[in-house]
């Protein structure tokens, strides 16, 4: 609950402050900069924050974050209006590194806090918060903008980031591995010795998550597929409304409203049935086979909806797209988790870096592409990516499903475990 209160203050955020950046600065170049600013910090901040989470308390990190958003947000209000629109730029950096640093250390810590058999159901439980945060922050933003204004809209974004801190604090949870927190006793070293060892330690920490996707190479395929993902949403979310006002010039926000009514519905419909479905008869929720073939089915439903179909079909399509994009989401976060505890942090961190890229360049490349080709065009070459490299996880899944590997009786060391696909 605590973290949907927090994504809803997100959601109204990104309306509100977004039109508030115009109004102050009058520049839509300075508002198309304010957000570039946010999405570059976030891409930055997804390798910082990956060591932060494997190195500090994640509860601390958590909670410091939603405190400086709250503090940044009523840094704003209580400005000077000369001041504001340089603070803007500050608050773009605050919230972009953030709001990274808290979902990358809270997806870390969901074994942790729920035990392992039951992130699933976790991790549906709160993609269903923030996807009903997501439809009652965007609903609710013009609403309270137009009634109430700025002030009412930023003070309220600071409370829910309060709320989320305030939640974070009373609930006595775990979020580290009670090994991973724990130190062995160590010999007495000389200095120079301790430093060396120091020294090829930090390096083994910085190669982690690498040498695991190393060891689990379908992990790696399904965050090459995440950063396709990225670049096709982002195509149709730029070409949405450019095709909504072709449909209906009149009513150019119809469709739009339609689409993302209809996706939210699939998608939280989805969450739910995997959270109820996992850990049922011993089941584990969807795997690695059940993420590539709803990512194919989530990329080719979003390229039926920009095909010039009825709007019945078309609705049907975006209910099928949410649909599958539910699904990847919760498979793809539960293996994920499945890493071990001292990767976990690094590997989000990777992941969160490597999705808020290919959203960035996809946010560019479909601007480009729109001035020259239709929307189905532009839909279609983004999101056809994705599903080329789903085919190709599903070569890689049927490759190590079919291999036949005996376990060794004696393994030897290494310094990060291997993670066993999911495919067989």
């Amino acid at each position: 609950m605590g973290n949907a209160v927090s994504a809803y203050g997100s959601y109204l955020n990104m309306v509100a402050l977004n039109v508030f950046v115009y109004e102050v600065t009058d520049s839509a170049l300075a508002a198309g900069l304010f957000m570039a600013v946010r999405l570059m910090t976030s891409v930055v901040s997804g390798f910082v924050s990956g060591r932060l989470v494997s190195a500090y308390d994640r509860k601390r990190l958590m909670v410091g974050a939603d405190l400086t958003q709250c503090l940044a947000m009523v840094a704003l209000l209580i400005a000077p209006e000369a001041g504001r629109a340089g603070l803007l730029y500050v608050l773009a950096v605050v919230t972009g590194f953030c709001s990274t640093l808290s979902g990358v250390a809270l997806r870390s810590s969901i074994p942790e806090i729920v035990g392992g058999e039951l992130r699933v159901r976790a991790n549906s439980l709160l993609a269903t918060g923030r996807s009903l945060a997501m439809i009652a922050g965007f609903a609710s933003a013009g609403v309270i903008v137009a009634k109430l204004g700025y002030v009412a809209a930023i003070s309220l974004d600071a409370a829910s980031f309060a709320v989320s801190a305030s939640v974070l604090l009373a609930l006595p949870i775990r979020t580290k591995a009670a090994a991973s927190q724990a130190t062995e006793p160590q010999e007495p070293q000389e200095p120079q010795e301790a430093d060396k060892d120091g020294g090829r330690r930090a390096r083994r920490r910085q190669a982690g998550s690498l040498l695991l996707l190393r060891a689990a190479p379908v992990l790696a395929v399904m965050i090459a597929v995440r950063a396709a993902d990225g670049l096709g949403s982002s195509s149709h979310n730029v070409a949405l409304p450019v095709y909504s006002s072709a449909l209906d010039p009149s009513h150019p926000a119809t469709f739009v409203s339609q689409f993302w009514a209809t996706w939210a519905i699939g998608n939280i419909v989805m969450q739910q049935v995997c959270g109820r479905w996992a850990g049922r008869d011993g089941r584990q929720g969807p795997g690695e086979r059940a993420f590539a073939i709803g990512a194919c089915v989530m990329s080719a439903a979003f390229i039926v909806v920009f095909a010039g179909l009825p709007t019945g079909v078309a609705v049907v399509a975006a209910l099928v797209a949410g649909m599958a994009d539910g699904l990847t989401e919760i498979a793809y976060v539960s293996r994920l988790q499945a890493a071990p505890d001292a990767q976990r942090g690094r590997l989000f961190g990777l992941s969160a870096s490597v999705e808020n890229t290919g959203f960035g360049l996809g946010m560019l490349l479909s601007g480009a592409l729109l001035d020259h080709f239709r929307p189905l065009q532009v839909v279609g070459l983004l999101h056809g990516l994705a599903i080329v490299l789903c085919l190709g996880m599903f070569v890689v899944l049927v490759r190590y499903g079919r291999r036949d590997r005996p376990a060794p009786e004696t393994a030897p060391e290494r310094d990060v475990p291997p993670v066993e696909s999911e495919a067989r």
